[in-house]
């Protein structure tokens, strides 16, 4: 009884959490496109980039564009969004966005902070995906290209990536008759600063290194690991294509200052070993950061 209450209790702090995340990164989008990406007709792509176009021309609410614009996507996408709760917090994060893109509105600058269209370009960029990573990291997804993408790739089998790409191109090609080639130029800038700014929320910036060896001699090699570095390891067995030898594989995760630790530690035990070194986002568990849900 009491282990079901904690656990009752855990998931409805994960989901305030949740909705926490998506509602803040919501913020940072409207306030985002309000002072630098509408100023300088820059279009972030998807369907809020398709709802600046419209609102040149016809002068319509950007927010309320935006929300008819993701309302049939909901309904054709909802089975592809990873479930009803994930779901739920998309529409969340849609209806968010929708509303404080044109609530905000009236109390920021029309003209924007600045003029420069590179500024504009920058800072529109880091601070539309700072939002949208915290949408991530709640969970959810910004409706729009998100939506379109997941469609693409279960109708015709198109790689998520390859969607994007489809759906934000047609965007940025549209825009370019409507706000002029330069502004165009600029906004794909836009698109590949906030895909690394979104990277960054989700995936984290404590990049670590994580290091696969081959040795004739594991247990030395795994003994100096633990012993002088306080690093776990991980025996796994393996058979070489080649030779048909059995060999032990040790897998490790260091830091990146670690890295030429333990390629000087594999040296001194094995300096025939064979080791490959590579990059990992995120690690989470014991030596590193903490599991979360």
């Amino acid at each position: 009884m009491i282990e079901r209450l904690f656990a009752e209790k855990n998931l409805t702090w994960d989901s305030v959490r949740d909705y926490f995340l998506i509602a803040s990164g919501t913020l940072l989008q409207a306030l985002a496109m309000r002072l630098f990406l509408v100023p300088a007709q820059l279009v972030s792509g998807g369907v809020s980039g398709m709802a600046q176009i419209i609102n040149f021309y016809s002068g319509w609410p950007i927010g309320l564009m935006v929300f008819l614009g993701n309302v049939p996507l909901l309904l054709l996408g909802w089975r592809y969004l990873g479930g009803r709760r994930f779901a739920f917090r998309t529409a969340f994060a849609v209806l968010a966005f929708s509303l404080l893109v044109d609530l905000v509105a009236p109390f920021l600058p029309a003209q924007g902070l600045t003029d420069d269209l590179l500024l504009n370009t920058l800072y529109g960029g880091v601070i539309s995906e700072v939002g949208y990573g915290l949408v991530y990291r709640g969970r959810g997804t910004s409706g729009g290209s998100d939506i379109l993408a997941r469609i693409l790739n279960h109708w015709r089998v198109i790689p998520i990536s390859q969607s994007y790409l489809m759906v934000d191109s047609l965007i940025i090609l549209t825009a370019g008759f409507s706000f002029g080639w330069e502004n165009a130029l600029y906004a794909l800038v836009v698109l590949y600063v906030s895909g690394i700014a979104a990277e960054g929320i989700t995936e984290g910036l404590n990049v670590v290194r994580t290091a696969l060896i081959i040795t004739a001699h594991p247990e030395q090699v795994a003994e100096q690991i633990m012993t002088q570095m306080e690093r776990g390891v991980t025996m796994l067995s393996a058979r070489g294509g080649y030779t048909g030898a059995e060999r032990t594989v040790i897998y490790t995760v260091v830091s990146r200052s670690e890295v030429a630790q333990v390629k000087a530690l594999v040296h001194e035990a094995d300096p025939g070993a064979f080791m490959v070194i590579g990059h990992a986002h995120e690690v989470l568990g014991e030596g590193f950061q903490r599991m979360e849900s």
